[in-house]
């Protein structure tokens, strides 16, 4: 599974953001990183210097194999939060997703 991490103007990109975010997604996964063969991360702050509750949002687009990408979006305080709830509701839609087409 390949996670690629994008940021906009705003948030500074690092490594050490990269991997904060690798851990986030893999963690959530876990078990179906296996099925998933990509993870695009989208990191941006809405208000900039500004500030603002739940400024800082996190999109995630996951690719399965064979099937449509999944896509989630998590608005929190801090950049951590937003990708920690952006990678759990990630995890559970994949989980869904999974589930109907085990049923099926």
């Amino acid at each position: 599974m390949h996670v690629q991490t994008n940021t906009d103007q705003s948030i500074q990109g690092s490594g050490e953001l990269s991997a904060q975010v690798e851990a986030a997604v893999s963690g959530a996964l876990g078990r179906l990183a296996d099925q998933v063969t990509r993870v695009e991360v989208h990191l941006s702050d809405q208000n900039g210097a500004r500030g603002a509750a739940d400024d800082k949002r996190c999109m995630m687009e996951a690719r399965l194999e064979g099937r449509k990408p999944t896509a989630v979006t998590h608005r929190a305080a801090t950049v951590g939060q937003a990708i920690d709830g952006a990678a759990a509701k990630l995890a559970r839609s994949l989980e869904r997703t999974l589930a109907r087409v085990s049923q099926s």
